[in-house]
């Protein structure tokens, strides 16, 4: 029975990444010129798919999505628990959710902060800005 449950194990996780992914694969694409003003903006094209299911309040294909970011790094302004959300900005070719974040602040959002490398850092950026840099 033992020698069963590690390789069902591996199996289920396997099956549930695939699934999770799957959900990602099937978001819709953003328009051209959007993308164009998010990679002025210094975010990946697939920061518009994020930022438009933040802004219409999901759904969300990552389960943590939408959960209270604790800012446990110091990195953002201080706030009162709960202000701060986590959703995850999607990493083609990765196994897992990957590095990359968008923490939002307020609800609705008022404040935006974009990082790549897992919270080691963050670039604050308005969704709205039309100009680019």
């Amino acid at each position: 029975m033992r020698r069963l449950l590690v390789p069902l194990l591996v199996i289920l996780i396997g099956a549930a990444t695939l699934w999770q992914q799957q959900g990602v694969d099937r978001l819709p694409r953003a328009e051209p010129e959007a993308e164009h003003r998010l990679k002025g903006l210094g975010l990946p094209p697939e920061a518009l798919d994020t930022i438009e299911l933040i802004q219409r309040d999901g759904p969300f294909p990552y389960r943590q999505d939408g959960k209270t970011f604790g800012n446990r790094e110091g990195l953002l302004p201080d706030e009162a628990r709960g202000y701060y959300r986590e959703y995850t900005v999607p990493t083609p070719g990765s196994p897992d959710r990957g590095a990359r974040r968008i923490v939002t602040g307020g609800d609705p959002p008022t404040a935006w902060y974009y990082t790549d490398d897992h919270y080691r850092s963050f670039r604050p950026f308005d969704p709205d800005e039309e100009s680019l840099p």
